[in-house]
């Protein structure tokens, strides 16, 4: 079976950019909407029996219907191909209140054709897949949902994990027990799994992670593993079986991910043999990185040019420049300037960061050979702006460490 695995679309990201004046679209909404095209357009020109979507539609859980419609339109494609997808539901997508609806809610209350949501732990069997394979989906678990339906503490972070995970292994292996084991057997999930390398999702992740131990999803018994969640692209049994993807977001999302290449996965899944296929995102936004500590006040905007790549580099990147110095070298850098030089970046962010040197400074009268350990301690907690009261423990300690050392 050949199937097309992808996770992390989040293509309500806004945090840089324009709007588009032909659509109104935020610019940066269309570059996730190309990457997303991208993938449809492969499924439905390679006729891939399975799309498999490993949650995270959407970097919050009330995108605004603009973005509904947007994300509607291309599982519609999908639809229309008479492609199966399975769309898992992610943290992002998934509400904290129980009782209300997820982010993707609409492709299950409308029965859209040949495309299922998986809100829940589900077993899906061939007959129900339509397919000759059989998937076991792990959407995003919340610790708030346990709670509410066990006698768990909430306060008792530890047991909580521990329940779940505990409840998680005993699920997936009553699963495969019933599995057929004539079939290729397919396990996706929305979640960490541990020994992951972790890319920029810390700075939008949503609640604390769950983490799932490696040998839940190296277990022979599966064929592939479809994993979300986590933004770096990686297989976490590489060489051997079965594959465990991660295959990324489908965009850079911000500077955490500037160096990393985004993909999507296209795999022959066979029983006891799968082949993957790692399809590189073309047209991802550029992302420029650099940070600068002055060293000298000579051609400081010269300097600073020379840290960035050539302009026509910068065209259609999204830029940042970190710059550290002293705080009297302030008038010499020239914004405009740099700006100029970045004229064709998509965005230029100018990071300055001037440094203040603390200095100790003696009376003209006293030498630093004349005065004591805790006169000179004295010295270097006024030096350092420590309060008052704070001033006095600490000379206080001071002392009797001294004095102690002494006797």
């Amino acid at each position: 079976m050949r199937l097309l695995h992808f996770a992390d679309a989040h293509i309500d990201m806004t945090n840089y950019g324009r709007h588009d004046p032909e659509t109104g679209l935020p610019l940066r909404v269309l570059d996730f909407l190309r990457s997303l095209d991208e993938i449809v357009d492969a499924a439905i020109a390679e006729k891939v029996d399975l799309v498999l979507f490993a949650g995270d539609a959407y970097k919050d859980r009330s995108p605004a219907p603009t973005f509904q419609r947007e994300w509607g339109r291309r599982i519609m494609r999908l639809s229309k191909a008479g492609i199966r997808t399975l769309l898992l539901v992610g943290n992002h997508d998934l509400s904290p209140a129980l009782g209300r609806a997820h982010a993707i809610q609409e492709f299950e209350t409308l029965e859209i054709p040949h495309v299922t949501v998986l809100a829940q732990p589900t077993f899906l069997s061939a007959e129900e897949l339509g397919l000759p394979a059989q998937i076991l989906a792990l959407p995003w678990v919340t610790r708030s949902g346990l709670v509410a339906a066990t006698d768990a503490s909430p306060a008792d972070r530890e047991a909580v994990d521990a329940d779940i995970e505990q409840r998680i292994t005993e699920l997936l292996q009553l699963w495969l027990a019933q599995a057929d084991p004539s079939l290729p057997t397919i396990l996706t999930a929305h979640a960490s799994v541990q020994g992951a390398k972790y890319g920029s999702e810390r700075t939008v992740m949503l609640g604390a992670d769950l983490v799932l131990p490696g040998s839940l999803v190296r277990d022979p018994r599966l064929d592939y593993v479809a994993l979300g969640h986590i933004h770096k692209s990686q297989d976490l049994n590489e060489g051997a079986h079965p594959p465990v993807i991660y295959p990324g977001s489908i965009e850079r999302v911000d500077f955490g991910e500037a160096g990393d290449d985004k993909f999507f996965v296209v795999a022959e899944v066979e029983k006891g043999k799968t082949k993957v296929e790692w399809r590189k995102l073309e047209h991802i936004r550029p992302f420029v990185d650099r940070r600068v500590t002055l060293e000298s006040a000579e051609n400081v905007t010269e300097a600073l040019k020379s840290a960035l790549p050539a302009a026509k580099k910068l065209a259609g990147a999204i830029v940042r420049l970190t710059v550290e110095y002293p705080r009297e070298w302030d008038a010499l850098i020239d914004e405009p300037a740099l700006r100029a030089h970045a004229a064709g970046a998509f965005e230029f962010h100018l990071v300055k960061r001037p440094q203040v040197e603390s200095r100790i400074r003696l009376p003209a009268d006293q030498t630093v050979s004349s005065l004591s350990p805790l006169e000179l301690l004295e010295q270097y907690w006024q030096a350092g702006h420590t309060e008052g009261e704070e001033v006095k423990a600490l000379q206080k300690l001071a002392k009797e460490i001294v004095e102690g050392g002494e006797e």
